[in-house]
Parts: C-alpha cells; structure tokens; sequence
C-alpha cells in the first residue's frame, strides 16, 4: 500500500534484482530483440508501468545485466593473486576465476557471449569485453616472457583459444551437474595450460643459458 492507502499496482513480489533474472532468462530464451517489455510483463505477471518503475527502458536492462556479467569478469582481474607473482601464476589465477563467474552468473554471461553490437548498449559492452581480452593477452605475453609459456605461439590466438574453450562452457553447462565449479576450473586449466607449459629441459637450458 503506498501513503495514501492505495495499491500500487505490480510491484509487490519484485524488486530491480528480480526483474533483472527473468529479463536476462527471457533475453536468452527468445532473443533480446525478440523480447518486448509486453513478454516481460507477462512473464513477471506485472503491469509495464510497473517495470518501468524500475527500469527506464529495455536497453536500461540489458545495461545492467551485462554490466553484472562484465564487471564480475573484470573484477578477477582486479583481485591480488592476478596482480602479484609470477605471471603463469596470474593467470592461472584468472582462468580459474572466469571460470567461477561463469558458472555462478551462467546466464549474465549467456546473454553477454550473445551481443553482437547492434546497439550502443552491446556496442559499449564489446569495448568492455575487447578491453578485458587485452589485459588477458598481455598476461600471456609476460607468462612467455618470464619463460613459463611457450613462445613459439601467438600471444592473440592464445587468449583466443583459451576464452574460446571457457566460454564454450555455457553451451552445455548445466547447475547441479557432476562437477562444481572448482573441479570445472581445474579441469580447464590443466587442459588449457599443459599444452603451453614450457618442458621442464627447456627451461633449465634457458634458465642455464
């Protein structure tokens, strides 16, 4: 009830967060240009005006859901253990963590791997993503720099295929399935990094000189 004793039509139940989580599961299930604040309303059970409430369009909702997606990505980028150390440490550090935002915010990260820059919403978000892929690229650069990575391989097409095989993860991910999201992570990063690891003889021969 609002101050003057009247109802204050749909927004009891939901709040900007929730409207949030079902706006990015209709965007993923029907597409964001497919889904008008109509479908969002019937599918909240509200009224528009209700959503607008929270939300002052749909490409204000998309904002938000994909700057959940791209600032919790960043954040792993931020935190200590991919500032300080060795560089393969660092990433290491960074593989594991995408891999953890991925599983804990699968749908925010859906919906991002899924913009294709036709607004400038999802054009400032593939900045975003571009920006990020550099900050991952110049960590593998120092990683072979340092002589934990090969160096025989390109800098780009490593990054490359590296968050091609993470983001591969939200096509046939499931929650609840056999592994967590600490035994995912282990499983990339052995994968991913085995094969770049410099043998061991080779870095003694560098080290030796």
């Amino acid at each position: 009830m609002s101050e003057n004793g009247t109802n204050r039509r749909g927004r009891p139940g939901y709040d900007q967060q929730g409207i949030l989580e079902v706006a990015v599961a209709a965007f993923n299930e029907y597409g964001y240009d497919a889904t008008s604040m109509g479908v969002l309303a019937d599918r909240l059970g509200l009224s528009k005006s209700a959503i607008y409430h929270h939300f002052a369009s749909k490409d204000e909702i998309l904002e938000h859901a994909l700057d959940h997606a791209l600032s919790s990505l960043e954040g792993v980028l931020d935190e200590p253990e991919a500032t300080r150390g060795r560089a393969a440490d660092r990433l290491d550090h960074v593989l594991r963590g995408a891999v953890h935002v991925l599983v804990d915010q699968l749908s925010y990260v859906t919906l991002l791997l899924r913009v294709r820059g036709n607004t400038d919403v999802e054009r400032r978000a593939l900045e975003r993503r571009r920006a990020f892929d550099k900050r991952v690229t110049a960590l593998v650069a120092e990683a072979q720099a340092e002589g934990s990575l090969r160096s025989d391989l390109d800098v780009r097409i490593v990054e490359r295929l590296l968050f091609g095989m993470i983001n591969s993860i939200v096509e046939w991910y499931r929650p609840g399935g056999p592994e967590d999201a600490a035994k995912l992570a282990d499983d990339v990063v052995t994968v991913a990094l085995d094969g770049l690891r410099m043998p061991t003889s080779n870095r003694i021969e560098q080290l030796l000189g």
